[in-house]
């Protein structure tokens, strides 16, 4: 077995071998669901709120999950395989073996669940809003699906500007999201987040800063992010990063108050609570 090693449908493989059908329905036509969770010194966060999330979005496809605890034996498996400390583990689900068209086929869902190691990001990051709007009324929001074409496209553009993340506004000009991250803002000393209502994915850190912060859950126009007195990205991975700049333009402060005690306030969590 080679040094990367991938779960698919129950058997743990050489993660360079073939192991998914190239009629799967995840490729040909993007129908799949997945998850993304750090794992700390081995040891996967947030479990519970992930498999739940998964099971939302696979729930909004019509997709069937493995049972909770096969899934839970998965991620343990190839994070000792791989040798995992601090790290990513992506559970993906998609429609499996399918023809060539829009129906899936009568095999059943491919379940995949994959782990490499997490780099640090950047202590802060400037990014750039598109000008390509996040359907809220479109029939996969709020679902985490791995039809992210848009989201490929949305980020090359932001990173041809020179941005690390590139956020979204919807149909209604409300602040949205990022291309796989929410948006915190900090105005008049109150820390303030997109609704879900606004399309915007129901992040698991997202949750859990409003949980440890009391941030307000509010419809913001896409330009309040560039007037914010300081502003942050939340993510799996990159947990509480500051926004450095905004199309170019620098906020008022990088890593102001708000965000260094939302940024405390989650470390702390995750100290105290791997399964909050």
């Amino acid at each position: 077995m080679s040094e990367r090693s991938v779960w698919v449908n129950g058997t743990l493989l050489d993660g360079d071998a073939p192991a998914v059908s190239a009629f799967d329905h995840g490729l040909l036509t993007g129908d799949g669901v997945f998850e993304t969770l750090k794992t700390y010194d081995g040891r996967v966060f947030a479990a519970r709120r992930h498999l739940e999330r998964l099971a939302h979005s696979a729930g909004g496809l019509g997709l069937a999950l493995r049972p909770v605890d096969e899934l839970l034996r998965a991620m343990d498996q190839v994070v000792a395989a791989n040798r995992i400390g601090t790290g990513r583990v992506r559970v993906t689900v998609t429609g499996g073996p399918s023809p060539l068209g829009s129906d899936r086929g009568p095999s059943g869902p491919t379940t995949i669940v994959a782990a490499a190691p997490q780099p640090p990001w950047p202590d802060s990051t400037p990014v750039a809003v598109v000008p390509w709007p996040r359907n809220e009324r479109g029939a996969l929001a709020g679902l985490k699906t791995t039809s992210y074409g848009e989201n490929v496209v949305a980020l090359a553009y932001a990173k041809e500007r020179g941005a690390g993340e590139a956020v979204f506004a919807n149909l209604a000009g409300n602040l949205c999201e990022g291309t796989g991250t929410n948006v915190f803002v900090a105005i008049g000393g109150r820390l303030v987040t997109p609704p879900l209502s606004s399309g915007c994915l129901a992040g698991v850190t997202r949750a859990l800063v409003i949980e440890v912060t009391g941030a307000a859950e509010e419809d913001l126009p896409v330009d309040a992010l560039a007037q914010a007195d300081e502003a942050f990205l939340t993510s799996t991975t990159r947990e509480v990063q500051p926004i450095s700049a905004v199309d170019g333009a620098a906020l008022r402060s990088v890593s102001g108050p708000l965000t260094r005690a939302a940024a405390e306030a989650f470390a702390a969590l995750v100290r105290r609570d791997m399964d909050p």
